[in-house]
């Protein structure tokens, strides 16, 4: 009922930039918050950064100050995005989206996409 694609990963180097998106679709009636996580092979998975729907944010330490996560500037927010500046090699991992809300049927929704590889090299 509901879809998140990520797109924009791939291969950086130490020190560069990279930037995720993620567009939501489905039987939609609204979006909450919208975050990335990451997993690193042989790792949990951990958050990388949430923002509300307010615009309210959430960073974790390993990214704080060198990521930005936005939503799209439209009624209905159904895109975010993740800018990584200042890539380490410990950023290698599977990102993944994820999106909470409300579908039409006034069911609640929490889904995660499907995951895309972003690999820095020193």
């Amino acid at each position: 009922q509901v879809q998140l694609v990520e797109s924009g990963g791939g291969l950086g180097q130490a020190g560069g930039t990279l930037r995720l998106s993620c567009v939501a679709s489905g039987n939609i009636n609204s979006i909450n918050a919208m975050g990335w996580y990451r997993q690193a092979p042989g790792k949990a998975r951990e958050l990388v950064a949430t923002i509300s729907r307010g615009g309210s944010t959430t960073y974790a330490d390993s990214v704080k100050g060198r990521s930005t996560i936005s939503r799209a500037r439209d009624n209905a927010k159904r895109t975010v995005y993740l800018q990584m500046n200042s890539l380490k090699p410990e950023d290698t991992a599977v990102y993944y989206c994820n999106a909470n809300g409300r579908l039409w049927t006034d069911s609640p929704f929490d889904s995660w996409g499907q995951g895309t590889q972003v690999t820095v090299s020193s």
